[in-house]
């Protein structure tokens, strides 16, 4: 009642309000303050962290913060009256808009900002044009001596470092894949285990920057998760300067259209698009985008928890959805964050981009010159699931709707840029009368696809159209046909493609001839574009030719997505295909449908990356501290199944092998315990295990669950416990902010805890005190479902589900140990736990099977390796340490 009544100072007001329990909590929350004086600077949401960020003392507890607040305002606002505020340009603008939106802060800090002699450039009129530039020659033919090789190493690792022999020895295999190429469509594969210590980043970053000035050519680095396309971008600073003489960046971080921010939404957003709260989001996101480095708002220099803020999707809605973009037809083409990018990573030494990008630009890449030819996957034990999701096929009802928005526009009621085919070629139409005529064509044909409230028809048994028709008859035949359980639990279902009924074959193929009638027009519409451009009329100028090469490059993206859908449908009721594992889908969350769909997996992914992504190639890599299988010294050839995951196995080419060991002490720094008397299915039991583990560990407790309604019921359970106890617990799918920033908040305080699934089991990075126990929920197995078991089929049964378990558990354990100082507890809440998996573990780790109790005595106690300890000194630990 206080807070409704009174504006109040808080930080992070929708984790307070969630913590609270009352959703409308609002006040002057100093992130958003932070976010307008301070944009593109960096700061974890926490007292401790906007402390870091002002340079000033953190609070001593808990009950010291509500001062700290008002001090922080303060520094804050004085900024704003501070001759060398850099962040001046274009703040007293911002604040008119703030005010009249009624932000909370705009009267507190009116006064403070100056009015500025000169009236402030709108943003779009201050941001810098790119240029265009020559194609870049194509790399030399260098060699790369060993010596050079170390001696680069020596460079960027400084002075009166520690000469690693693991390192110097990875350097050193990792340029063979810099070697020239002896064939066509063979190219160099090196296959490089590095354990955790080993400081892989500079081992590849030597070879890698002295190739590329060698020979003037590009390589690219490709991770999994953003935290180390971060950690790269600062490593990377060793080996090449920020910018170079003629103020082109040598590194250049690439990522997909839809993490940057689209200026075109946001001027829409600016001009009307947003109210309310959201519109105050626009305001502060204009302010950010003056200061930006690139653009990036998904893990880039936008604050991760800016959003999180604001509530509603408002970040998404302000980059480059699927379909939106009108390339050199938006006023804003030559300030374009996304072309820019694009543009300076052809003449980029470094490239860092992820896994999914990667493979998407070598399949259907603008510009064949461009496509990489030297790729490093590190993490790259995640290769086989990112080919594995690009090299999908899904008919979906949300895919088909995408589709129709991109042919006609979107539908009357919704706002937005979007246009059609119509909209965005208008000139050609009005030109070319066969161009006019495929486009009238495509947009009568498109009609056939899935338009708004198709869902909702489905329900009603109602569908419009040989597409919904489809989804219909898909729908019904996998209720019917489901075994899972997943409809009482509340999960999507999902049915073989086999042995289906004539219902689902004769809609699809009517759904098949309504794609064709699509595919034809815009491959019409095509050639009508590449005939233009063969002979442009007077009044076609470079930005008309760079609008109508955009327009063919999405047009034939979506050509071949029309085909693969449609080599999906004529399938479906002929034999199966052993190349492929095809399923028929109902999404849902919490019993809620959100769409119905028709899949195709490869059953082995590796196939189509090895020909689209490693046959092109001159040299690939792929890095990981995980990459062969810890079956142990008696069990085969660990390199098997990695060089199977790779893609190697497709490649007339054999692989380089090479692993460097791990330095750490894992016998002497870390403990496995396996916790035997926490009963599985005991809700009440695991929460209390969770709870009793962070009190013995003080926090820095990292729990890994295997299902996020687990997750959450113990989060419930035991988060208000262990607040008032001044451990702090937050988790992934509870607390309203982003992964990142999570990590962010953990990271910086030794006493938080955090819960989370899969995303935070890879790509964690916590060196020190602030994680020192990683508690496993349960064995990860993998989920059943069609796909796995095709894939288990075929890869030796439940040797297959072990090779990924241990996988799993090898990436969950690697987050305990960052560093040689580090040492804790990798804890496993299953007596049921396969001696067969024990291999997972490095070399020399203790591995035992305790009591909870027991382990609570090891945790608190800080014992680690072969020490044993008595019934009698258990007890008298657990009376002394814990408060049950």
């Amino acid at each position: 009642m206080a807070a409704a009544d009174t504006p109040i100072l808080l930080l992070n007001a929708p984790l307070v309000a969630n913590r609270l329990g009352y959703p409308d909590l609002s006040g002057l929350d100093l992130l958003e303050l932070f976010a307008f004086v301070h944009p593109a600077r960096f700061c974890v949401p926490t007292a401790r962290g906007l402390a870091q960020a002002l340079d000033l003392d953190e609070p001593p507890g808990d009950e010291h913060i509500p001062a700290f607040l008002q001090n922080a305002a303060g520094v804050i606002i004085a900024a704003c009256e501070d001759p060398e505020w850099f962040e001046r340009a274009g703040a007293w603008s911002a604040l008119q808009s703030l005010e009249r939106l009624r932000w909370p802060w705009a009267q507190v800090i009116k006064p403070h900002i100056t009015r500025p002699e000169k009236a402030e450039k709108w943003l779009f009129s201050s941001l810098p044009e790119w240029e265009e530039t020559g194609e870049r020659a194509p790399p030399r033919q260098v060699e790369l001596p060993d010596q050079a090789i170390l001696d680069q190493l020596d460079a960027l690792t400084g002075d009166g470092a520690e000469k690693r022999t693991g390192q110097r020895d990875y350097a050193t295999n990792v340029a063979r894949m810099f070697a020239p190429r002896g064939a066509r469509d063979v190219p160099h594969i090196a296959l490089a285990q590095a354990g955790t210590g080993i400081g892989k980043t500079l081992g590849y970053l030597a070879p890698s920057s002295l190739w590329a000035g060698a020979s003037g050519g590009t390589v690219w680095v490709s991770t999994f998760t953003k935290n180390l396309q971060r950690q790269l971008r600062s490593e990377s600073r060793r080996a090449w300067p920020i910018k170079r003489p003629d103020g082109t960046p040598p590194v250049v971080v690439r990522k997909g259209r839809e993490n940057y921010l689209c200026l075109l939404n946001l001027e829409d957003a600016l001009q009307g698009g947003f109210a309310g709260r959201p519109a105050i989001l626009a305001q502060l996101v204009a302010r950010w985008a003056t200061f930006t480095r690139d653009g990036d708002m998904i893990g880039g220099d936008l604050p991760g928890w800016l959003g999180t803020l604001f509530r509603k999707r408002g970040i998404a809605a302000l980059t480059d959805q699927r379909g939106e973009c009108i390339y050199a037809g938006c006023p804003h083409y030559r300030k374009c964050f996304i072309e820019r990018a694009a543009r300076d990573s052809a003449q980029a030494d470094l490239v860092i981009a992820n896994h999914a990008l990667v493979m998407v630009n070598a399949a259907r890449g603008r510009d064949h010159a461009q496509r990489p030819t030297r790729v490093i996957f590190d993490e790259g034990h995640h290769v086989f699931e990112a080919a594995d999701s690009t090299f999908a096929a899904t008919l979906s009802g949300q895919e088909a709707i995408e589709l129709r928005r991109w042919i006609m526009g979107p539908e009357r009621k919704n706002r937005g840029r979007r246009r059609g085919l119509a909209a965005r070629l208008a000139d050609v139409a009005s030109y070319d009368d066969e161009g006019g005529d495929a486009i009238e064509a495509a947009c009568e044909a498109g009609k056939a696809l899935p338009a708004e409230s198709w869902l909702q028809r489905l329900h009603e048994g109602e569908p419009a159209g040989p597409i919904e028709t489809l989804l219909s008859t898909v729908r019904t035949a996998t209720y019917a046909r489901d075994e899972s359980g997943g409809q009482e639990a509340g999960y999507g279902i999902e049915t073989e493609a086999s042995g289906l009924p004539g219902d689902v074959i004769e809609a699809a193929g009517n759904a098949a001839l309504a794609l064709a009638a699509i595919r034809t027009p815009l491959i019409q519409l095509g050639g009508r574009l590449e005939a233009i451009m063969t002979d442009p009329p007077d009044w076609l100028d470079g930005q008309g030719r760079a609008r109508i090469e955009g327009a063919r490059f999405s047009l034939q993206w979506r050509v071949d997505l029309l085909t693969a859908w449609e080599s999906l449908l004529v399938r479906l009721g002929g034999p199966a295909d052993p190349e492929f594992v095809d399923w028929l889908a109902v999404d849902r969350s919490d019993a809620r449908e959100f769409d119905v769909a028709i899949h195709r997996r490869w059953l082995d992914p590796m196939k189509p990356f090895a020909k689209t992504v490693l046959e092109p190639a001159h040299g690939v890599m792929l890095t990981s501290a995980t990459l062969t299988d810890r079956i142990g010294a008696q069990a085969g050839d660990p390199w098997e199944s990695a060089i199977q995951r790779s893609g190697a196995a497709h490649v007339e080419s054999q692989p380089l092998l090479s692993a460097a060991d791990s330095p750490f002490d894992y016998a002497a720094r870390a403990e496995v315990l396996i916790v035997t008397d926490v009963k599985k299915g005991d809700l009440p039991g695991l929460a209390g295990a969770y709870a009793r583990l962070i009190e013995a560990s003080g926090g820095g407790v990292l729990g890994l669950f295997t299902a996020i309604r687990r997750m959450r019921a113990v989060h419930g359970r035991i988060a208000d416990r262990l607040a008032r106890e001044g451990l702090p617990l937050y988790a992934q799918h509870v607390d309203p902010i982003d992964t990142g920033t999570l990590v962010d908040i953990f990271r910086d305080d030794p006493r938080a805890s955090l819960l989370g699934t899969d995303a935070l089991r890879d790509g964690v990075d916590v060196p020190g005190r602030s994680l020192r126990c990683v508690v496993l929920e349960a064995v990860p197995w993998p989920r059943p479902n069609i796909l796995h078991k095709a894939r288990r089929a075929a890869n030796g049964g439940s040797a297959h589900d072990d090779r990924l378990i241990r996988a799993r558990i090898a990436q969950g354990f690697g987050r305990l140990i960052r560093n040689k100082e580090d040492a804790g507890h990798f804890v496993v809440l299953s007596s049921a736990f396969p001696s067969r998996l024990l291999t997972a573990f490095p070399e020399g780790t203790a591995v035992r099977r305790v009591t909870l109790d027991e382990a609570l005595a090891r945790i608190s106690g800080g014992m680690i390796g072969e020490d044993a300890v008595s019934n009698d000194e258990v007890a008298g630990i657990l009376a002394d340490d814990s408060p049950e």
